[in-house]
């Protein structure tokens, strides 16, 4: 019977391994694939920006019996040929209609239009405008905010780990995930709203924290990793992603849960409009930010350093040692940390492991002493 328990113990000490280094080149091609499919998203597609960006009056309807999108087009129209009008269902009894930007006059027909068509009572529709002027000051300010995140982050990573490659590699995964959640809310057609901003910006850090994380382990494994003698670099690195493997896809199971339930029951059941523009945002950055931090920071970062003078000559070494035969491979080893030199007491039969537990070794060993030589005894001459 299959054990996760069993399955995550035997990813940590390397009896299990899944070579994401060395197929690094699959999970690039995936990457650059689903990236480009994202940026011809957004610029063929484009983003659908929600009012608060581009503008206009907005009209919410309750209590409507048929929520015919057709009827609210029409209305619109009836006051305002030619105009167009987004026109959504909200909740069960609920309708939302987004026109272009109108004069006071203008709105106050287009609301009396809207209460005939959907025979409901003034006091159940309200009706909004927003200027075009906040939605770029909004869009400017989250550019800006993303910009200063990304320098701070970078600083922050590479004084961390010292060393500017995982700072590179931990933003180019990042990168990774902001381009892939926007390509595919080009192509879903959803609504960019502030909420959608809020989400963009909350798996910023999901995806660094994942991708840190894993980083650390990285870091804990290719210490002096030029000394080791059973790993190279990328072996090494890709045993960091095993151990952290389980991690990983335990948090973003959790993770992804409640914002699923948000997103498909709480949006598309509900109808709950703002609720659907931050969860979309979440589920795919969330799912995103675990698969980049997996297949995609970590191969990027063993390709920024295997050409680096110590590691290859290291590379080379072990790797000669290991066709002369005089080196095993890290799969048939111990941990460098975990491998201690044999001691066997004087007139003992127990000798003392790397682990430190003692066995049966069969017959004791007498240590020779500096200098001196076990001679055999001379038997007397009569």
């Amino acid at each position: 019977m299959f054990s996760f328990a069993a399955f995550g113990n035997d990813l940590h000490s390397g009896k299990r391994s899944f070579a994401f280094v060395g197929h690094r080149k699959i999970w690039y091609g995936i990457a650059i694939a689903m990236t480009v499919a994202s940026i011809l998203s957004l610029a063929f597609i484009r983003l659908n920006p929600g009012i608060e960006f581009r503008g206009g009056s907005e009209f919410q309807l309750s209590q409507v019996a048929d929520t015919d999108t057709i009827k609210g087009s029409d209305a619109v129209n009836s006051v305002v040929p030619g105009a167009e009008a987004r026109v959504t269902v909200i909740g069960d009894n609920g309708v939302r209609v987004q026109t272009e930007t109108l004069s006071d006059a203008e709105t106050t027909e287009v609301r009396d239009a809207l209460a005939k068509a959907y025979a409901v009572d003034d006091n159940n529709i309200t009706s909004n405008f927003v200027g075009a002027s906040w939605g770029s000051d909004v869009t400017k300010k989250a550019a800006q905010g993303l910009l200063v995140f990304m320098v701070l982050v970078s600083i922050i990573i590479a004084l961390y780990f010292r060393t500017w490659k995982m700072s590179a590699a931990a933003i180019i995964a990042l990168l990774h995930d902001l381009i892939i959640t926007a390509g595919l809310y080009a192509l879903t057609g959803f609504e960019v709203t502030p909420a959608s901003v809020i989400g963009f910006l909350t798996i910023l850090g999901y995806s660094l924290y994942d991708t840190v994380v894993v980083f650390d382990k990285v870091r804990e494994n290719t210490d002096r990793i030029t000394l080791s003698t059973r790993r190279t670099y990328d072996e090494a690195a890709n045993l960091a992603v095993n151990q952290t493997l389980v991690r990983s896809i335990n948090t973003s199971v959790v993770a992804l849960l409640p914002v699923a339930s948000i997103l498909f029951i709480g949006a598309f059941v509900l109808g709950a409009g703002t609720l659907k523009d931050i969860s979309l945002a979440l589920f795919i950055g969330i799912a995103a930010g675990t698969y980049s931090s997996i297949f995609v920071a970590t191969p990027l970062l063993v390709d920024l350093r295997r050409r680096e003078p110590e590691i290859v000559a290291h590379t080379k070494k072990l790797l000669k040692r290991r066709a002369e035969g005089t080196a095993a491979g890290p799969e048939h080893d111990e941990p460098d940390d975990a491998a201690e030199p044999e001691r066997v007491g004087a007139g003992s039969a127990a000798v003392v492991t790397g682990s430190g537990t003692p066995s049966r070794r069969g017959p004791a060993v007498r240590r020779e002493t500096s200098g001196q030589r076990a001679q055999p005894k001379r038997g007397r001459r009569g």
